[in-house]
């Protein structure tokens, strides 16, 4: 295994000049004095290369690296185990993050996978009532059978967490904002809460991102992400992170990435190095066209409900508000007349495109009940028939609105 084993701040493996944040006072979403967050995504692991000067690191696409003798090398041996171009993914994701190190995968699910590693047959581990399908799915039917077992319950009720609370539990895996639904989770208390009972508190940090919100520094103990949305951005690449600040995590992460070996190939690492460059000014636009969106289904008759955290009618409002920047680029509505007119209205869009996934520059519209969260159906988890999930892309805001709302029309009337 390569001599670095996990991308961070300040390694060998990051090699940058803005390897991480310095302690200090805490900005919005629990951003640290230091270096800006748009300086470090676009330079995090990143200097320009010391041999041409180019300021686009290489991209190595080799498999084995030259090595001086036998268990010296120059901190890589084998792909699998660390590769350069992943190596300063890593290094990147960790600095936004804050984190002391971050472990690169090939898929979002790759990295919980990776995560509930952490865990040992018999433990217990509470998950939200409104989780993404795919973390439930892999919760339920795949670790389930090893041994794991599992509660849902409202994260944003601390007292239904501790009712859900055994003695074998040792993680609480949160979501905020939910997907679909929107939920928020008041971090900084559940990680209170989840440290005084002696486990770890996990933080799905896709919808939010490290440009709105940083769970590490409000108390989570592991930060995943599902690369393939916000952070690559464009809708060309597939991948997952794992950070933390925690070495006894970091070093399990680490074992579990190059034993399992579901790693990202440098060519993806390339492409979401990429889209990270530009994230906040990505993620910035899309929250305020999010707002502009949700102004426009607010009251609209063909809507029962809309589900966004910067209304002040959210019950996760108040939260969203101090621990995040923004309020995010994804919105969730109810549509009146239920499953036939929603379904409608998702066929009947022509800027929003229908499709999976979310976060890139284009605007996705899906029915979740049959899409995304459809392994869920029949579960305590079951996602509303009439609800739709928006992810805002960077279309002209008036374009999107005119389109959802014709679509809207045609289907209710």
């Amino acid at each position: 295994m390569s001599g670095a084993r996990y991308g961070a701040g300040g390694t060998e493996q990051g090699g940058a000049r803005y390897g991480g944040y310095p302690g200090g006072a805490t900005r919005a979403g629990g951003e640290s004095e230091g270096p800006g967050f748009e300086t470090l995504a676009i330079h995090a692991g990143q200097d320009p290369d010391p041999v041409t000067g180019a300021v686009v690191p290489a991209v190595s696409v080799a498999t084995t690296f030259a090595q001086e003798a036998v268990g010296r090398h120059a901190g890589y041996d084998y792909s699998r185990s660390g590769n350069p171009t992943r190596g300063a993914l890593e290094a990147c994701v960790a600095s936004l993050e804050g984190a002391a190190g971050a472990a690169a995968f090939a898929s979002g699910l790759a990295a919980e996978d990776a995560v509930l590693h952490l865990l040992e047959p018999g433990d217990h581990l509470i998950v939200p009532d409104d989780a993404y399908g795919g973390t439930y799915r892999l919760v339920s039917q795949v670790w389930g059978r090893l041994g794991i077992a599992h509660t849902s319950v409202g994260l944003s009720d601390l007292a239904a967490v501790a009712a859900a609370w055994r003695p074998e539990t040792r993680m609480v895996w949160a979501e905020t904002p939910t997907n679909p639904r929107l939920g928020i989770v008041d971090i900084a208390a559940l990680a209170e809460l989840v440290h005084a009972r002696g486990a770890r508190l996990v933080v799905d940090n896709t919808f939010a991102t490290p440009w709105l919100q940083r769970p590490l520094a409000l108390g989570a103990d592991v930060v995943v992400h599902s690369a393939t949305k916000y952070l690559g951005g464009h809708s060309d690449v597939v991948g997952g992170i794992v950070a933390s600040n925690d070495a006894e995590v970091l070093e399990r992460i680490a074992f579990v990435q190059n034993s399992v070996g579901a790693v990202p190939g440098p060519w993806d690492c390339y492409l979401t190095l990429r889209g990270i460059k530009t994230l906040a000014v990505r993620v910035e636009r899309q929250c305020a066209t999010a707002a502009t969106v949700v102004a426009a289904l607010e009251g609209h008759p063909g809507v029962e409900t809309v589900l966004w955290p910067g209304l002040t009618g959210h019950p996760g409002h108040e939260v969203a508000a101090r621990q995040m920047r923004g309020f995010g680029g994804m919105v969730s509505f109810v549509v009146a007349g239920g499953e036939e007119a929603a379904l409608a209205v998702a066929a009947g869009t022509r800027l929003w495109t229908l499709a999976e996934s979310l976060g890139a520059v284009e605007s996705l519209i899906e029915h979740p009940h049959r899409m995304t969260h459809a392994s869920v159906a029949g579960s305590p988890l079951e996602v509303p028939s009439g609800l739709l999930r928006l992810s805002v892309g960077l279309e002209t805001p008036d374009d999107l609105v005119s389109d959802l709302l014709g679509a809207l029309e045609r289907a209710t009337g």
